[in-house]
């Protein structure tokens, strides 16, 4: 199914202009040269067409600025260091993961004890943002004001190896978490040349199972685009059979 799913309605005028539009501060210049402008406008009419067709999830392309995202990424490859990590039962039927570097992790040490706090601090801006992305969205999604708390924090890198092109059909935290972003980041142009790393035509993207009768929406992601999940929604991240595909995952609790 493409992704422009959600019909227009002769209402959504109306309830738009009754919605409560919660302000993304871009205070900064640096926090201007994050997140693309008319973001906030683009949550609120988005998540307002999602939810007149049942579904819980959004996603914005290129609300992060890819420009911003290829100056982070050298940065990225630098201190990208996986840990191992197992999940009892598996998670989408893989015990052990093996192709995420953890920045934060939840309480007790889940899913690893040692996470990455130099890339943490590299990435930090971003996060930030991040935060004010998904509370904005959040805000619309659920009708209330609420804060947000990152639980974990990581980056995933795909390759084609066995157990390494995908993350099949799940729910993020097995449920146990409010909410969660998932960041495209750019094709890998510095480690090796483009047509090496690259996996365009070679499968990727995002897939959500969704709104009435569980619809299979299909998401062709690149650099910058933001997907928001609600909690418990099915998705995956799709195959890869060539290249590298990178993501940043974050989980949230909602307070």
């Amino acid at each position: 199914m493409e992704e422009n799913i959600a019909p227009k309605n002769e209402n959504t005028t109306n309830i738009l202009g009754n919605i409560e539009k919660t302000s993304i501060q871009s205070t900064t210049k640096n926090e201007a040269t994050i997140v693309r402008e008319n973001v906030e406008k683009e949550i609120v009419k988005g998540t307002l067409r999602m939810k007149l067709n049942k579904m819980r999830h959004l996603v914005i392309k290129q609300a992060i600025r890819p420009e911003y995202l290829d100056s982070l990424f050298p940065t990225i490859l630098k201190y990208f260091d996986p840990q191992q990590v197992e999940y009892n039962g598996g998670i989408a039927k893989i015990k052990k993961w093996k192709i995420s570097c953890y920045l934060e992790v939840m309480e007790g040490g889940i899913p690893c004890t040692n996470p990455n706090t130099t890339l943490l601090k590299e990435c930090q801006p971003l996060l930030d943002q991040c935060n004010d992305l998904f509370q904005s969205w959040y805000r619309q999604q659920k009708n209330k004001d609420v804060d947000v708390k990152r639980i974990m924090t990581f980056i995933t890198r795909y390759t084609p190896n066995p157990g390494e092109e995908a993350l099949l059909k799940h729910v993020d935290g097995a449920g146990k978490v409010d909410g969660s972003v998932v960041v495209a980041l750019p094709i890998d142009r510095w480690s090796g040349p483009e047509e090496e790393n690259s996996f365009e035509g070679h499968g990727g993207g995002l897939t959500f199972w969704d709104g009435r009768g569980q619809q299979e929406i299909d998401y062709d992601t690149r650099s910058g685009d933001v997907a928001f999940i609600d909690r418990a929604v099915w998705h995956q991240a799709n195959p890869i059979t060539k290249g590298t595909r990178w993501a940043l995952v974050i989980f949230y609790k909602v307070c």
